[in-house]
């Protein structure tokens, strides 16, 4: 679970450099890929591309939910929007990780027996969003972070029906991965939000706001890790066809990486990064990076498409060290991408960079050293509505030391008490 932790957390903070739901959909893939070689099961490495792929689009639908606002009401002095705040943020959090572990154990149950029927899930996932975002927001006007976007509630229709159509097919093992990796982003959310005030009531100079990314992933990672470990799952086939390879291995490999690279090394964008650290705006380091990112994409595609598909016979397996392969250079060329676009690579004012390349060590050290343990638990609704009493009573226990931590803070908001900040939605 603790490198599932490191290895998600990790990628989540690296995320906080690109945003929105192409830089979600890479952590989540590296999740995702953490996961399956802790579990170690050959079954599921047939399907390495599939199950990343899956992983990686549920994680980044929860991209599209605004949440600066919501972060602000953690930095507010009056318990009502201090723990509005930590709620919201447990529910955002939540989003992603509940979309993202199902979606990411639904694919661990696909197998040619018992096909997912993905197109009808996704039509359901799409009605359920278009159908809650109108009903919640246009008409009984439930807006969580006014006058931001609230694209939370098509991520809520979507988990809505995520989970109606895994109830209908008896998917509990999917379930419960769901539930426990919303948990674990949702609390690590919340509880990112609590250490990221009280991180900057210190003046230390770090990036703070990146402590609160990293406990949404690490957390995340570990409910997703304990969710796949007490679930119960059938073996399916050590093999796979290849003409089920090529399309998620380049959706995980070229596209969402290409996307992050197109949407986020902008020549503006760099040269604005760049001139805080001394480079000028006609240097030729700002094409420099460019052309070194994509290349890297296009090397790291080709390798891939050489080493899992084109040399391999038909139908596919991989071992373990070619998917460590696989996770660590994924990873790697994530930690790369953020090195680049924060100039870390030239500069060591963003310290936090650094730390990135430790967890990528220590995760290298672990992963082969991982003995898993399946112990599968029923569904237990009763005994974890208990518990999430426990956990509100807890997110009211951290409101009441942040409001006495500290006066008034710059970027606070409040909810309520006060009229919403005037600003075009975004």
């Amino acid at each position: 679970m603790l490198v599932v932790g490191l290895s998600l957390g990790t990628a989540w903070a690296i995320r906080g450099q690109f945003g929105h739901e192409y830089g979600a959909a890479w952590a989540g893939g590296i999740g995702s890929l953490s996961v399956l070689l802790v579990a170690k099961r050959t079954d599921w490495y047939a399907r390495v591309f599939a199950v990343t792929l899956a992983g990686a689009i549920g994680w980044g639908l929860g991209g599209l939910a605004s949440y600066g606002i919501v972060v602000g009401y953690g930095r507010d002095t009056e318990f009502v929007n201090v723990f509005y705040g930590l709620i919201m943020l447990f529910v955002i959090g939540g989003l992603y990780g509940y979309v993202g572990g199902g979606l990411f154990g639904l694919a661990l149950t696909d197998s040619a027996t018992k096909p997912v029927k993905w197109h009808k899930l996704i039509v359901e996932m799409v009605v359920g969003g278009i159908l809650f975002y109108f009903f919640l927001i246009e008409e009984f006007d439930w807006r969580m972070t006014p006058p931001r976007s609230e694209m939370w509630a098509v991520c809520f229709g979507a988990a809505v029906a995520l989970t109606w159509y895994l109830v209908r097919h008896r998917q509990y093992s999917a379930l419960r991965v769901a539930i426990f990796t919303g948990l674990g982003g949702g609390f690590g959310f919340a509880f990112g939000n609590f250490l990221q005030v009280l991180g900057n009531l210190t003046e230390i100079k770090f990036n703070f706001w990146n402590v609160m990314e990293y406990s949404l992933g690490f957390f995340g990672g570990l409910g997703m890790a304990y969710g796949t470990l007490t679930s119960e799952w059938e073996s399916v086939e050590t093999t796979q066809p290849k003409t089920q390879v090529w399309f998620p291995l380049l959706m995980v490999m070229l596209v969402i990486p290409y996307i992050v690279w197109q949407q986020s090394f902008e020549t503006e964008r760099l040269q604005d990064i760049f001139s805080k650290i001394g480079v000028a705006t006609d240097s030729p380091i700002t094409g420099s990076v460019q052309l070194v990112s994509i290349g890297m994409v296009l090397a790291m595609t080709g390798w891939c498409w050489v080493r899992f598909y084109q040399t391999k016979a038909n139908p596919v397996s991989y071992s373990q060290n070619e998917v460590v392969g696989l996770f660590l250079g994924l990873w790697g060329l994530y930690i790369l991408f953020s090195l680049f676009i924060t100039g870390a690579f030239m500069s060591g004012y963003r310290i936090e960079q650094y730390l990135y390349i430790v967890n990528w060590l220590v995760v290298a050290l672990l992963i082969g050293k991982t003995h898993p343990v399946f112990s599968p638990r029923l569904l237990a609704p009763k005994k974890w509505a208990i518990n999430f009493g426990g956990l509100l009573v807890f997110l009211a226990l951290l409101t009441f030391i942040l409001i006495h931590s500290h006066g008034e803070l710059k970027g606070s908001h409040k909810r309520f008490g006060a009229p919403p900040p005037v600003e075009n939605p975004q």
